[in-house]
C-alpha cells in the first residue's frame, strides 16, 4: 500500500457524520467537528518510524537508559509555542531528535513532524536526593521546538538517537489548542510521573525503605526522564514515554481512526484551567488515571455541573489526592478520594486523610478492595442504550476486560444505574472477594457520567503497533466489536443534541 495514498477507509472518514469501525460490519454514529480536524490529520502520510528500534536499559538501574535521555520543559504546551528538551548522553554522543504525533494514520500509529539535529551531547549530572526524596534534575537545554501554530493538538513523541551506539529512548508532551471539540482527551500523566523510578527506585511509591510504599513525605517531579515502566509488563518503548503505550495509546488509536473530533490535555491542565473544560462536550479519563489534585475534581465537577458529559473508561480513577508544587512542577500525596477502610490492600494509606469528596461521587464509583483482580465485563441491564447493537443478555460478558485495577462501592447518587457488574478474580477460579461495578448517572442538563470501571477497556478498542498486551489473573482479549460499541454509544450520545 502506498503510505501517501489515503485508504477508503480514511476518505469516509471526512465525511461529517460518518465513522467505520472494524470489526462491526456497520457505520457508527459519530459527530464531528464541519472542519474534520482529526479526520483530515489523518488521512496525511503515516509511519512507523516512530517505534524504537533499539532501545536499552541500564540492568544496575533496572529502569533508566543513560546512553540517551531527556525530559521536556512542558507536560502539554499550546500549538505555536516553544518547547526544550534537557537531555543527557553517557558515554557523550552526538543525538538526534525526530518528533512524531501520534494517532491512526492508515495504522503506522504515527506522523513525522520534525526532525532535528545532530546535536552535541553532554553526560548531565544526576540530581542528589532532596527533601522529600525529590529529584529534580537543573539540566541544560539541548534542543527546542517550536510547535507550528496550525500543529493539531495530541500526543507527541520524541524519539532521541544517540549516534555513538544508535540507543534510542523517547521524550513525551502533549500539544494542546484552545478550540471547541466534541472531545476533550485528558492524558493521565500526573500517574505516568507517580509511577517513574527513575534513575534507579525514585517513585511516589520509594519511601527509602520500601518498593512499594503508600504514604506522604514524597515528592516526585516533572524535571527529569520517564524510566521504563514498572508493573505488570516489560514494555520497552515505555522508556521516556511514560505509561501512555500500555493505558491510553489503544482508546487514542481507535478514536482517531474513527475520525472523533477530539482535543488532548494533561492532568495538569485540568488543575490549571477550569474554563477549558467547557469547550468539550465530552471530557474522557483513560486508563489509569489515579493521582488528582482537589483542584481536578472541584473542575471536573463543575464541568459536568454546566452541562458536560463525562467518560471515565478507566480503573483505579481519582484515587490519590495529590499537592502540585508549580515552582518545581512536583507533586506529593497528600491524602485519598475514598472513605477510611475503603481500599484495603495498602496498610500506609491508612497514615493520609480520608475525606470527602470520594472519587465515587464524581465517577459513580471508586476503588475498593482488593484495589486488584480480574473479571469479565458482565452485562446487567441488556435494555439500556448503551448496550445497543452489541447482542449481549443480561449475564453475558467480554472476557478479562476488568483488571488490573477496577471500581466498586457505587455511590448513592440519584438516578445512578449499575450497568455491568461482577465478581473479580485474584487467579483463575479464585474469586478475591471484590466486586465491580460499571455505572452511569445522569447530570443536571440532560448530559451524564459514564464510568466503565477498569484500567483495561481501551484494550478492547484496538492493538497500535508497538502495543503489548498487558497480563493478569484473567488477561484482556484485545479488540472486542462489542466494546467498541458501547464506547461508540457513549461517545454518540454525549454529541446527541437535546
Amino acid at each position: 500500500m502506498n503510505p501517501d495514498k489515503p485508504t477508503r477507509r480514511q476518505i469516509l472518514s471526512l465525511v461529517p457524520g460518518m465513522a467505520i469501525s472494524a470489526g462491526l460490519g456497520h457505520a457508527e454514529e459519530s459527530s464531528k467537528a464541519p472542519t474534520g480536524v482529526i479526520a483530515a490529520e489523518n488521512a496525511k502520510p503515516g509511519t512507523k518510524d516512530w517505534l524504537l528500534t533499539k532501545p536499552r536499559i541500564d540492568p544496575a538501574s533496572r529502569y533508566r537508559c543513560p546512553w540517551v535521555e531527556g525530559y521536556c520543559s512542558h507536560a502539554s504546551i499550546e500549538a505555536g509555542g516553544t518547547i526544550r528538551f534537557h537531555v543527557s548522553t553517557n558515554p557523550v554522543s552526538r543525538f538526534t531528535l525526530e518528533i512524531y504525533r501520534l494517532g491512526w494514520y492508515g495504522g503506522e500509529g504515527g506522523r513525522l513532524m520534525a526532525r532535528l539535529g545532530p546535536f552535541e551531547g553532554r553526560t548531565q549530572e544526576d540530581p542528589p536526593v532532596g527533601e522529600k526524596r525529590l529529584r529534580n534534575c537543573q539540566w541544560t537545554v539541548s534542543a527546542e521546538w517550536t510547535v507550528p501554530a496550525d500543529a493539531v493538538s495530541g500526543v507527541y513523541l520524541g524519539k532521541l538517537t544517540a549516534e555513538k551506539e544508535g540507543i534510542q529512548s523517547y521524550v513525551i508532551f502533549i500539544v494542546r489548542d484552545q478550540r471547541k471539540a466534541d472531545f476533550i482527551f485528558q492524558c493521565s500523566d500526573h500517574t505516568w510521573q507517580a509511577y517513574n523510578r527513575w534513575p534507579r527506585q525514585d517513585s511516589l511509591y520509594d519511601d527509602g525503605k520500601n518498593e512499594w510504599y503508600w504514604g506522604g513525605n514524597v515528592e516526585v517531579s516533572f524535571n527529569r526522564p520517564y524510566g521504563k515502566y514498572c508493573q505488570i509488563l516489560d514494555q520497552p518503548l515505555s522508556a521516556g514515554s511514560g505509561d501512555f503505550m500500555l493505558w491510553e495509546f489503544p482508546f487514542v488509536f481507535w478514536m482517531e481512526e474513527q475520525g472523533y473530533d477530539v482535543t488532548y490535555i494533561s492532568n495538569t491542565d485540568t488543575h490549571r484551567d477550569p474554563a477549558g473544560l467547557l469547550r468539550g462536550k465530552g471530557f474522557l479519563s483513560v486508563g489509569h488515571d489515579e493521582y488528582w489534585t482537589r483542584e481536578m475534581y472541584d473542575h471536573v465537577k463543575a464541568a459536568v455541573a454546566a452541562g458536560v458529559n463525562a467518560g471515565f473508561f478507566c480503573g483505579n480513577a481519582v484515587c490519590g489526592r495529590i499537592a502540585w508544587h508549580e515552582e518545581r512542577r512536583a507533586f506529593e500525596r497528600t491524602g485519598v478520594f475514598g472513605p477510611p477502610g475503603g481500599t484495603q490492600e495498602f496498610v500506609a494509606m491508612s497514615s493520609l486523610p480520608h475525606e470527602r469528596p470520594y472519587a465515587n461521587e464524581l465517577i459513580g464509583a471508586h476503588s475498593t478492595g482488593p484495589v486488584t483482580g480480574s473479571a469479565d465485563w458482565v452485562c446487567a441491564l441488556p435494555d439500556h442504550w448503551i448496550f445497543e447493537g452489541t447482542g449481549l443478555k443480561k449475564g453475558e460478558g467480554i472476557p478479562g476486560l476488568v483488571g488490573w485495577e477496577w471500581h466498586g462501592d457505587p455511590a448513592k447518587i440519584e438516578g445512578l444505574e449499575i450497568i455491568a457488574t461482577a465478581p473479580t478474580y485474584g487467579a483463575p477460579g479464585q474469586p478475591n472477594g471484590g466486586v465491580f461495578t460499571a455505572t452511569l448517572y445522569p447530570g443536571p442538563k440532560g448530559n451524564f457520567v459514564f464510568n466503565a470501571g477498569t484500567c483495561w477497556w481501551a484494550d478492547g478498542l484496538s492493538a497500535p503497533p508497538g502495543y503489548m498486551r498487558p497480563g493478569a489473573a484473567l488477561p484482556p482479549k484485545g479488540p472486542d466489536a462489542r466494546a467498541r460499541r458501547i464506547t461508540a454509544n457513549v461517545l454518540a450520545r454525549m454529541c446527541r443534541k437535546a
